[in-house]
């Protein structure tokens, strides 16, 4: 292959290669014996640079240095493999264009494969297109994968793409300034504690932000679009999730399945839509905006939850929940809950506000009269019985209301909110 001319002489530049340690890896065949040298530079403030062209192959960095691509620079694994592996610690790559990784999932085909002992690796400003995963850091700590672009193979179906990143028992790791799309999930989290990710933005891909057995985590400011869950949290404890959007999603906002001890606060979401591809984690995904399964211990607070098919649907088990601050808003059904025990929605004295409220406030406190109950016998019925929609505003109905008002011996536990809020209070993340 051809490549550019660049400044150094062609001894000086082999030997500048071998010190870096960037290298082809084994060949792809038998019949590929030979092995290629990239035409890296050095510079003064010692960065080596790869100048513009496109560079074929799989490549290894097994010394620790910064590589830096001119604007052109391309590596392409030409559909076999990783496109390129990183074996040193602290190496920090930065603003190459990777393409033409590997499709071969059980052998995690990445365009980036960070291996354990690459702690403090850098990974920075890259733009990668592959159908394999985009970024895998398999037990690397330290690690810090910033303002990349990734974009998966969108001709594939969503489970036979990778993840736009992925973390595999990583510690301490920040994840930044991303942006995903056409992956299976964006970013995935497994087994891996005391990480940050914050200001990613994941669309179009199956769940943006996924949470396996990960503990004392933190998620902000983050942005999901058009998935199929924005931020599927599962099997952790001491998630702090604050300040995220989840846009025009489907299935579930933010789902909680067995999530313990851990804050949501502040999020915003709005639009989800019912799901009918049938890829939801929990069967019946009426669109729910916030779905908490066998959850328990969690502070949830001050979120908007709006414009979705299901504001909120507590099951399985989920009790000693805080729930107070939270605005539920124009949903096309509130609340869904069942159990046998009734749940108290508000906390010192607050509680959340509710568009569908009709209570009033003659003192102008700002905190409702009247409690909030938002289910009853009839919506128990309706849940277990859909078609009786047909029916929701017949006469028969209606006197089996009246009953349960002026009967409340026959109340089935439900939710309550003591002290509901008249006003939603506009907050930052109700622009834009």
């Amino acid at each position: 292959m051809t490549h550019r001319p660049f400044a150094m002489n062609r001894r000086k530049a082999l030997l500048a290669v071998c010190l870096l340690g960037l290298s082809l890896s084994p060949p792809l065949s038998a019949t590929e014996q030979t092995s290629k040298s990239l035409p890296l530079v050095a510079t003064d403030e010692g960065v080596w640079v790869l100048p513009a062209g496109v560079y074929s192959g799989n490549f290894q960095i097994v010394q620790s240095q910064v590589v830096l691509c001119q604007p052109g620079a391309i590596l392409d694994a030409q559909g076999q493999g990783h496109v390129l592996e990183i074996r040193a610690a602290n190496v920090t790559l930065k603003g190459c264009e990777l393409r033409g990784g590997g499709r071969d999932l059980t052998a995690m085909h990445s365009a980036i494969f960070i291996h354990p002992q690459a702690q403090g690796t850098v990974v920075q400003g890259n733009r990668i297109n592959t159908p394999g995963f985009g970024i895998w850091v398999d037990g690397a700590p330290q690690v810090q994968i910033l303002d990349n672009h990734i974009k998966g193979d969108a001709s594939l179906r969503s489970q036979d793409r990778g993840n736009g990143i992925h973390l595999y028992a990583v510690r301490d790791a920040r994840v930044i300034g991303n942006e995903v799309r056409d992956g299976r999930d964006g970013i995935y989290i497994d087994t891996s504690n005391h990480n940050l990710l914050e200001h990613n933005l994941l669309e179009d891909v199956r769940y943006g932000i996924h949470y396996m057995f990960s503990h004392n985590n933190q998620v902000i400011a983050n942005t999901t679009r058009r998935t199929r869950t924005g931020y599927a949290l599962m099997q952790s404890r001491q998630l702090t999730v604050v300040d995220n959007r989840s846009e025009d999603d489907q299935n579930y906002g933010i789902l909680m399945n067995y999530i313990t001890y851990s804050t949501l606060a502040g999020n915003y979401v709005s639009g989800v839509k019912s799901g009918s591809t049938g890829d939801s984690m929990i069967q019946g995904a009426e669109g729910k905006a916030l779905f908490i399964y066998n959850s328990v211990f969690n502070r949830i607070t001050d979120n908007y939850f709006a414009h979705s098919a299901l504001g909120i649907h507590l099951t399985a088990g989920s009790e000693d929940n805080q729930l107070s601050g939270n605005r539920f808003v124009a949903n096309r059904q509130q609340v869904k809950y069942v159990a046998t025990r009734t749940q108290e929605w508000s906390l010192d004295g607050r509680g959340n506000y509710w568009s569908d409220y009709l209570g009033w406030d003659r003192n102008a406190d700002g905190i409702g009269d009247v409690l909030y109950e938002p289910n009853d016998n009839i919506d128990r019925l309706v849940w277990m019985y859909p078609q009786m929609k047909l029916l929701m505003h017949s006469p028969a109905v209606e006197l089996l209301r009246w009953v349960q008002q002026m009967f409340p011996v026959i109340k089935s536990p439900g939710v309550r909110d003591s002290y509901p809020l008249m006003s939603a209070t506009p907050e930052k993340q109700d622009k834009g």
